[in-house]
């Protein structure tokens, strides 16, 4: 999510951004708890960490940090800072975008060593947020990242991951069951991570970083959802295409983290209004149609209605892909 930057010039909301997510907040406010993922910096002026020969070339983005109300405001309880935007204005940048949220009642994780630890429904909760960029908890790091989700499970009863890895693009929609590069640069093999944290004592996994939506699962009564998309970005983000159709995904657990059922609502970005209710069910059909081709069974059935719910589904180990049935 970016709801738009000052950055080199202004192109905020009309309207400051208070009403970019309100055609969504019915849908965020009822759950427990709603998360999602923030790209670029909450911060009041500053220079950027990085510099480009063509500013207007380059892609950093700030909001000012009076738009942590706005997403308080739109339901989030907790915002991963853990991208490659995180630190378009430093590591200061990132301080001040932590702060900007907890001021205003978000939790938040993505730097290195930074969890969210708190409660709801009397159920100690974890979210731990992770990517591939310098000074966020690593993902390519997977022993010290099992290790760490071990760690948490023992002392919570219910554990979050988020990633942001994956290459990017419109053509990078299927899962390619191996390491994944963006211009050069280690985005991971998600399925390796995403199922390793799971055997470490994950409940919930949420992918976030190829920009379009991807494959779900349910792997050791576990769901894994390997990207959600662009779900809220009013500028410097293509939204052309299936790049701008996104889910709200909303899971159910049992007080074990096992998945009890599930939601799919579909969105789609039409600038410059914020995220709205996809009549045609886009989302929800590209989901269903991926998970289907990427592991044939994926433990799910993806109802007409946007319902999910589990479906029997063979023995799947961690390195089981569809190429090799074993």
């Amino acid at each position: 999510m970016m709801i738009g930057t000052d950055y080199p010039e202004n192109h905020l909301p009309d309207d400051d951004g208070v009403g970019f997510l309100a055609g969504v907040a019915p849908w965020l406010w009822p759950v427990d708890i709603a998360f999602g993922n923030l790209e670029g910096v909450l911060v009041d002026g500053g220079e950027p960490g990085k510099k480009c020969s063509n500013p207007k070339a380059c892609y950093l983005f700030r909001s000012p940090t009076r738009y942590a109300f706005h997403y308080r405001a739109a339901g989030f309880d907790v915002l991963s800072l853990a991208n490659n935007h995180a630190r378009d204005f430093g590591e200061e940048g990132r301080t001040t975008t932590m702060q900007a949220l907890t001021n205003a009642g978000i939790y938040h994780s993505g730097r290195e060593g930074d969890f969210a630890s708190f409660e709801a429904k009397g159920l100690r909760i974890a979210v731990l947020a992770y990517a591939v960029t310098k000074n966020s908890n690593m993902l390519l790091d997977y022993p010290r990242s099992e290790q760490t989700v071990q760690q948490f499970a023992a002392t919570h009863d219910i554990v979050i991951v988020s990633f942001h890895g994956g290459a990017e693009g419109r053509d990078v929609t299927r899962l390619p069951f191996a390491d994944e590069e963006y211009y050069g640069e280690p985005r991971g093999d998600v399925v390796r991570f995403a199922r390793m944290v799971v055997d470490a004592g994950a409940d919930l996994v949420v992918g976030h970083g190829p920009h379009v939506v991807r494959a779900m699962e349910r792997y050791n009564d576990r769901v894994i959802a390997y990207s959600l998309g662009n779900f809220a970005t009013y500028y410097g983000i293509s939204v052309a295409g299936i790049k701008g159709v996104a889910p709200i995904l909303i899971v159910t657990l049992d007080d074990e983290g096992r998945f009890v059922d599930g939601e799919i609502i579909s969105t789609h970005q039409l600038r410059p209004a914020g995220p709205t209710l996809d009549p045609a069910g886009r989302a929800l059909k590209l989901i269903r149609g991926l998970s289907i081709e990427d592991f044939g069974n994926p433990g799910l059935t993806f109802h007409p209605d946007g319902r999910i719910t589990p479906t029997d589904r063979p023995p799947v180990t961690r390195r089981t892909f569809p190429e090799d049935p074993s």
